[in-house]
């Protein structure tokens, strides 16, 4: 069956900005006296804002209240985001390409405001109306839910569906959801074999996301 709507996650494919939230939550911790490490920072990539927020509460065995944790790493991210927006080399090409010819859509789990901000200093609010923010949906990724809804929104199935994912916990969800998965993991941040195995394709650029790419998946 033929694609008819390809959804994009954000951070780590749109935005080269996995490195910014490690950075945010290494501050935070150095803050009250704890280490981040690299094993801590996998397990939230991909998550909804309160689940990571969870994780780094149970993993620094924190007392503060969740919605504290969170608004101080969202500032800290912001901050970067104000010095430079981390754009993803050929990420705007690749998402200007594909509404060229699909239905596309947002569906990513970084808190609401840093989603808006990127899409708004980008431009990239105008070819991505449709966009789904984990702030919204119950269970974040690897749970399937915030794909459904993208697809709902799209008036998708999902085997007639791909999606661009660089996290372990995104590409499980686009596996769950029954769509193509794109593997397109972030420098510094590679993916276990075992999680490129759910792919249907790896990437390495965003040049790559090309008609004819998604139209091989089938």
């Amino acid at each position: 069956m033929p694609i008819e709507a390809v959804v994009f996650d954000m951070e780590g494919v749109l935005m080269d900005s996995e490195g910014y939230w490690k950075i945010a939550r290494e501050g935070f911790s150095q803050a009250i006296g704890k280490t981040w490490t690299m094993d801590d920072q996998r397990a939230t990539m991909g998550r909804n804002t309160t689940e990571w927020a969870q994780v780094m509460k149970d993993r620094l065995a924190l007392d503060w209240e969740l919605d504290d944790v969170i608004s101080d790493v969202i500032r800290r991210v912001l901050a970067q985001y104000d010095e430079r927006l981390p754009v993803r080399e050929g990420a705007i090409d690749a998402v200007k390409r594909m509404a060229a010819r699909y239905k596309v859509a947002l569906a990513s789990g970084s808190p609401t405001s840093v989603i808006d901000y990127a899409m708004k200093h980008t431009g990239l609010d105008v070819y991505l109306e449709i966009r789904v923010y984990g702030d919204n949906i119950l269970n974040g990724k690897p749970a399937p839910d915030i794909y459904l809804e993208a697809l709902r929104l799209l008036d998708v199935t999902p085997d007639r569906a791909a999606g661009i994912e660089d996290s372990s916990n995104g590409i499980r969800a686009l596996h769950n959801a029954g769509m193509k998965v794109i593997a397109a993991p972030s420098e510094g941040f590679d993916l276990a074999p075992e999680v490129l195995g759910l792919a249907n394709r790896a990437i390495a650029h965003m040049d790559e996301v090309t008609i004819e790419m998604v139209e091989q998946l089938y």
